[in-house]
């Protein structure tokens, strides 16, 4: 299942882990561990932040990816299941049946 993976860590914080070359080096190792089929970056409520899109084959895993970004930025951390376009397009036909029984 595709997760987004949205995140964000104290600028505070982040600006020493920065000027110790810590995010330099973490970043890149999370996204090594995690594969991201997408990774951004971008101001989250104005610290910084970002999201990745990964892929989980079961709940155990949000442990994999909490665990990464709270430990190693002291992040905030949210996942939410979403789709592509193509994931979308299946799913589709269900939505009649669906509509047939509670519409």
């Amino acid at each position: 299942m595709r997760i987004m993976v949205t995140f964000s860590f104290p600028t505070e914080s982040g600006n020493e882990a920065l000027k110790q070359g810590r995010v330099a080096k973490l970043l890149p190792q999370i996204m090594e561990d995690l594969k991201p089929e997408a990774a951004y970056f971008y101001g989250v409520d104005g610290m910084r932040g970002g999201h990745f899109i990964v892929n989980m084959d079961d709940s155990t895993q949000i442990v994999d990816v909490g665990e990464r970004l709270w430990i190693a930025l002291g992040g905030e951390v949210t996942m939410t299941p979403v789709m592509n376009a193509e994931d979308l397009q299946s799913a589709m036909p269900r939505i009649g049946g669906i509509m047939e029984t509670y519409g």
